[in-house]
């Protein structure tokens, strides 16, 4: 049965949310020149005193970087969080701070942060999903909420869960994360994809131009309607390019729950290595 999930964020027009954004890639470089417009409609809607935003990656500026990327050849060999960090604070005024680090499980311990509101996790491969997937369900971690966004050559998803953690206690109507209802995608076990491509036509060939944005637009939207009624009907979404396709992933516990059977059902069937 189809529910609506309510804000587990209380308002307080004193108080910005603190987001940590993980991955600087194709998604997480759009998703982060996204947010300074939520930042600035949450002020106008007296919500929430903006957003408080850290980005982290260790990666730096590749050409193949500049091809669908929002970098540019004067930003070769630089770090990719500090470049969209300064760039957006010059360009909107705010005091968003870079990591040129890799996210792992002693980040909450090194930045002495363990109640972020909201982590974003662009990152590409399925051992990092599992670092941060570990590192959200810790007993003293507080984290609220993590969006998690992903896609291949064609198509991606988003899916917004709450962690069960010390902040998200067990509930039938807890928001389930993108590792409880599609474990594959966190399974070190399974290998991993392609490593990213070295030439401007290999990687126009493995993934098509703006799927990246798309799936940033969509995740952003929805996050925008919870942020500012205080509630959503939809906590993800798949995209198709082939087909032009949206197709929401409903709050419901009942498919949260077949999903998970399924997925149990079809893990069985798998040859073990």
């Amino acid at each position: 049965m189809r529910i609506e999930h309510m804000l587990s964020l209380r308002a307080d027009a004193r108080r910005p949310i603190r987001v940590l954004v993980v991955g600087a890639g194709g998604t997480g470089s759009a998703i982060t020149m996204g947010l300074p417009y939520l930042d600035q409609a949450l002020r106008v809607w007296g919500r929430f005193a903006g957003l408080d935003v850290v980005l982290m990656d260790a990666d730096t500026v590749s050409e193949t970087n500049c091809i669908r990327q929002p970098f540019s050849i004067s930003d070769i060999g630089l770090s990719k969080a500090t470049v969209l960090v300064n760039r957006i604070n010059l360009f909107w005024g705010t005091n968003w701070k870079a990591e040129p680090r890799n996210f792992d499980e002693r980040t909450f311990e090194r930045i002495q942060d363990t109640s972020i509101d909201l982590l974003i996790g662009c990152v590409d491969s399925r051992a990092a999903r599992s670092t941060i997937a570990r590192s959200l369900v810790k007993s003293n971690n507080r984290t609220a909420y993590w969006l998690d966004l992903g896609n291949n050559a064609a198509s991606g998803q988003f899916v917004l869960g709450q962690p069960w953690n010390a902040r998200n206690r067990r509930s039938a109507e807890r928001l389930r994360t993108v590792n409880e209802l599609y474990p594959e995608i966190a399974d070190v076990k399974a290998g991993e994809d392609p490593l990213p491509s070295c030439s401007a036509v290999e990687a126009l060939e493995r993934q098509e131009p703006f799927i990246n944005q798309t799936l940033a637009a969509s995740a952003l939207t929805m996050l925008a309607r919870l942020l500012r009624y205080g509630k959503i009907e939809h906590h993800g979404g798949f995209f198709n390019a082939a087909t032009g396709k949206v197709t929401a992933l409903p709050v419901d516990p009942e498919l949260w729950r077949k999903t998970r059977l399924r997925n149990r059902k079809m893990q069985a069937k798998l040859p073990t290595r």
